[in-house]
């Protein structure tokens, strides 16, 4: 799922593509894609575009008379810059919107329609949308531990939960972990003030990092290869491949379609944390410690 850094970098590329363009028509592929009625979709067209903005995951654009066109791209959907008027072939195309300068098309790999497009009118409205998470790169350390600790949740459950966090999700979640030194499954309640500010301070750098390293890759173009799996990543997506802090293999614990990432090494101890569908197979044979692992490697 598109998270903070990749929502920027569409941000970054749509602002001086769209920002007081007028919007021609808006071409939908798939009506279930459009979740509102009133307003109509129609009511947008011949606006012109004056406000941008990133709400958690999702991206709003403004428009005069105080409507908004809110779009979430969930896990699959991304947006693609084409020439105007560019046509709607293919199952993955949900719509495209038309401006004089180019047509901003949407599409969802797979075959789940999950994304989602709303108009809504006035601020009001717009900030009922917002799941109200705190923003790690405008907040204080005191209001992320606050945040974090209003219920006792796992670290990686309270990152990625829009509410208390916004616009941070598996991937990134992952990334911040690592850096931090902490185990995914280390209970808020429980942490020191020390892991308080290596938590934000990890938050905050590994947010920057990939904003800036997005923006430096993309240039003046627009972002068309954004994905969750970046090869120089330190974790996310590497089970297996070695820490690039201490050189132990990635391990990971997977549940329905997430996967956690984490070095057992750097941020547990040595503890291997239990991967539901493994220590099932396993039972009692199921290696608590990397020791343990290598042994059971050896038999």
């Amino acid at each position: 799922m598109p998270e903070l850094p990749d929502i920027t970098a569409y941000l970054s590329a749509l602002e001086p593509r769209i920002i007081g363009q007028r919007l021609l028509h808006i071409r939908l592929a798939s009506v279930s894609l459009l979740r509102t009625a009133d307003p109509p979709l129609t009511a947008v067209d011949g606006l012109v575009v004056r406000r941008l903005r990133r709400i958690g995951k999702r991206i709003a654009i403004g428009f005069d008379g105080e409507l908004w066109l809110v779009l979430h791209l969930m896990i699959v959907g991304r947006l693609h810059w084409r020439r105007p008027d560019a046509k709607l072939g293919g199952r993955t195309m949900l719509a495209a919107f038309d401006f004089p300068g180019g047509s901003l098309v949407l599409t969802e790999a797979g075959t789940k329609r999950r994304a989602s497009l709303h108009v809504i009118r006035g601020d009001d409205a717009l900030a009922a949308i917002d799941p109200g998470g705190i923003d790690i790169l405008n907040g204080t350390l005191e209001e992320f531990r606050r945040a974090l600790t209003v219920e006792n949740r796992t670290l990686k459950r309270a990152l990625t939960d829009p509410r208390i966090v916004d616009g941070v999700g598996n991937a990134y979640s992952n990334e911040i972990l690592h850096a931090a030194q902490l185990s995914p499954i280390a209970q808020t309640h429980t942490l020191k003030p020390a892991d308080w500010e290596r938590l934000f301070d990890a938050a905050r750098s590994s947010l920057q990092f990939w904003i800036h390293r997005l923006r430096d890759e993309t240039g003046d173009a627009f972002p068309e290869g954004v994905t969750a799996f970046r090869p120089d990543m330190a974790v996310h997506g590497r089970f297996g491949q070695p820490c690039p802090r201490c050189g132990e293999a990635i391990a990971r614990i997977r549940y329905a379609d997430n996967e956690t990432n984490y070095c057992a090494r750097c941020q547990t101890g040595g503890v291997l944390l239990a991967d539901r569908s493994l220590s099932r197979l396993l039972k009692g044979d199921w290696p608590r410690t990397l020791d343990e692992l290598d042994a059971l490697k050896r038999r």
